[in-house]
């Protein structure tokens, strides 16, 4: 049977902080006794000596010290426990689980994710980057609560979507590529010559899907899509990226833009979650992401993200 109360440990606390038994006495509103007897006891019980007595002033030993640190998180965690039940008790989810596709860097979200704090300070947040079919999959298999994905939902339901911006996507290359002295529009014939660069669909069980690349192409397939931005930039490969990311880096010539037969069609963003999936912080969510004009600046953002990241 343990010992150890979080009375007792508040009690501890007290003592180590104000330095004597009576001052943390008039802090917990108890008589000095009390504090007395408490402390003698726990420390029978624990067959420790906790404080050395010097009169009415105290010093802590050793083994208090320990006592005290770990105890101080004890009481923090069950602090937090306390305000977390009261918020699922309000409607609001003790943990929330948010998955993007990797095309909005973790750190673009940072304003939303200061402001849902402000409102749901004891709801766990988790953010994750996904890519193209993984980042539904996440949601379809719970692994995050709401999800901004980009391409069209897998088939067989289970969710519900809303659109919330058409994502172009542009052919890029490094000015210095060899296409980038071809004439336009570039052939296909012209492109499978040339090594083009994927973002690895991030799914484990739904089919993978990738986009922009022709038969018979040779490929670098990298994780993110930071990794195949800095590729192409680089002149290690050729391939589409979403306009809203490239816009300041073909300004400032990191990236030259070439037009081609046959445009990429653009992808559909969109934000989704389970039917029947309720709770206070994915309706917060909800209608931060569902705003048309919040995706929009949270798009230019990234873009200019993207150019600060390339100097």
């Amino acid at each position: 049977m343990g010992k150890l109360t979080l009375e007792g440990l508040e009690l501890l606390d007290a003592i180590a902080r104000k330095g004597s038994f009576s001052a943390a006495a008039d802090e917990l509103h108890k008589v000095p006794s009390t504090i007395s007897y408490t402390v003698a006891r726990l420390e029978q019980d624990l067959q420790v000596q906790l404080f050395t007595r010097n009169g009415p002033r105290v010093e802590i030993t050793e083994a208090g010290r320990e006592l005290v640190r770990d105890g101080r998180l004890l009481l923090q965690a069950a602090s937090d426990l306390e305000c977390r039940v009261q918020r699922v008790a309000a409607g609001w989810e003790s943990t929330f689980q948010l998955a993007v596709d990797s095309m909005v860097p973790t750190e673009i979200l940072a304003p939303h994710m200061a402001a849902f704090c402000e409102v749901a300070d004891a709801t766990r947040l988790r953010v994750q980057e996904e890519a193209l079919t993984g980042t539904w999959e996440s949601l379809l298999q719970a692994r995050c609560d709401l999800a901004l994905a980009t391409g069209a939902g897998p088939a067989g339901g289970g969710y519900l979507a809303r659109e919330v911006a058409q994502v172009p996507f542009w052919f890029c290359i490094a000015p210095f590529h060899p296409l980038a002295r071809e004439d336009e529009p570039l052939t296909e014939a012209q492109i499978r010559r040339h090594r083009g660069v994927v973002v690895a669909d991030s799914a484990r069980q739904l089919p993978v899907r990738s986009a922009g690349l022709l038969s018979g192409q040779q490929t670098i397939t990298v994780p993110t899509l930071r990794a195949k931005l800095r590729l192409q930039a680089e002149g290690l490969g050729v391939g589409y990226l979403p306009a809203p990311c490239v816009q300041g880096l073909l300004q400032a010539g990191v990236l030259v833009r070439k037009r081609v037969e046959n445009e990429r069609t653009p992808e559909t963003m969109s934000v989704a979650w389970r039917v029947g999936a309720q709770g206070k912080a994915l309706e917060w969510w909800r209608q931060r992401l569902a705003d048309k004009d919040a995706i929009a600046a949270l798009l230019a953002s990234v873009g200019r993200s993207y150019a600060a990241a390339h100097g």
